[in-house]
């Protein structure tokens, strides 16, 4: 097959990694990690570069995306007439996981909570990104929406206590996850060093490339991937199974 794969830098090793062994040819296009930092920057970026694809004089049989939901940004993103996979993903944590299973497994009692990996650390200034689950978790809510669910006494006493346990895994610990095949480099003592020296506790998780390899061999399972057809649109579930789903759309 002839793929364009558009993927966050944090994946460039990981992706070039896989690249280097699948059958198919594939044209690599990388967005900048600082783009994280603004949902609607990121989703108007990603869907300009598909727009592109979709324009181009060349005849890709599909465009993979190598991103999870981050924060919303691969939420109503539009696809004209090439199909388009992306991988069933809260966050790019579950992508270095390798599994929507296991990013639920840690992350699902430690929202919010800092993690770094070799990509991370190599790309921007700064060396940890948040778990991007509040959705799901029902922790994204104003405080003018807890009032209506539960009143206002409750509300406040509800953002108090978020908030508190939110600031404490934030200021407490860093997660690092390894992937096998950079390990070699050295990040994960790297971010030890740095997380200790701020007086938060270092954790250490064993990553996979799962994930990035079927999604750049073509494996993509309904299970773990959203294929998206021409004339669809991404929408963002923000649960633990589907995350993400195709509806139709008239036109465009």
């Amino acid at each position: 097959m002839f793929l364009k794969l558009v993927a966050c830098e944090v994946f460039m090793r990981e992706i070039c990694h896989c690249v280097a062994r699948t059958p198919h040819t594939i044209d690599i296009e990388f967005t900048e990690k600082g783009a994280h930092d603004k949902s609607e920057f990121l989703r108007e970026v990603i869907q300009s570069k598909i727009d592109a694809a979709q324009k181009a004089n060349k005849k890709y049989d599909a465009i993979l995306l190598c991103y999870g939901l981050c924060g919303n940004a691969t939420n109503n993103l539009l696809s004209r007439n090439i199909k388009i996979i992306i991988p069933r993903a809260h966050d790019c944590c579950t992508i270095f996981l390798g599994s929507k299973n296991r990013f639920k497994e840690y992350f699902a009692e430690n929202p919010s909570l800092p993690f770094s990996s070799t990509g991370y650390i190599e790309r921007g200034d700064s060396y940890i990104r948040e778990a991007s689950i509040n959705g799901v978790l029902g922790l994204d809510k104003s405080y003018e929406e807890y009032v209506k669910l539960y009143g206002q006494e409750n509300a406040r006493y509800i953002l108090k206590t978020l908030n508190s346990h939110l600031k404490e895994q934030r200021d407490n610990k860093v997660v690092f996850i390894e992937i096998p095949e950079t390990q070699h480099l050295g990040y994960a003592d790297k971010c030890r060093t740095k997380a200790q020296g701020e007086g938060k506790q270092f954790v250490q998780l064993q990553g996979d490339i799962k994930l990035i390899k079927n999604l750049l061999f073509g494996e993509w399972d309904s299970e773990d991937f959203l294929t998206m057809k021409p004339l669809q649109r991404t929408v963002s579930v923000c649960d633990w199974e589907e995350i993400i789903r195709a509806e139709n759309i008239k036109e465009i």
